[in-house]
């Protein structure tokens, strides 16, 4: 079975950073995309940053210049570097990746636990 197991939260006075992972564990044949969600006001979830497999990446206005993606391919892990935190980045991260398993012939959407990112003085 694939599992997307996310770590790094907590809490973070403003201006503050933090590094969320994900690390994606199963009988994978390729992964296509990793990318992290979060809600936004009046909204069910909204994209935060994406990087694909070819290592292109694409994040949300309101993170581009604060926020970064990296990727480590080697640990199947990607990462969410969360700098200059401002209180309205709290919220819960959740980490997706679609993936080819070994077990099925489609991509499939895989979603991480989702960890508490707070930022608060």
């Amino acid at each position: 079975q694939v599992q997307l197991v996310e770590s790094g939260g907590g809490l973070v006075q403003p201006g503050g950073s933090l590094r969320l992972s994900c690390a994606v564990s199963g009988s994978i044949l390729s992964v296509h995309s990793m990318s992290w969600y979060c809600p936004a006001p009046g909204k069910q979830r909204e994209l935060v940053a994406v990087i694909t497999n070819g290592g292109g990446t694409n994040y949300v206005a309101s993170v581009k210049s604060r926020f970064t993606i990296p990727r480590d391919n080697a640990k199947n892990t990607v990462y969410l570097q969360m700098n200059s935190l401002k209180p309205e980045d709290t919220a819960v991260y959740y980490c997706n990746a679609r993936i080819r398993s070994i077990t099925n012939t489609r991509i499939d959407d895989y979603w991480g636990q989702g960890t508490q990112v707070t930022v608060s003085s």
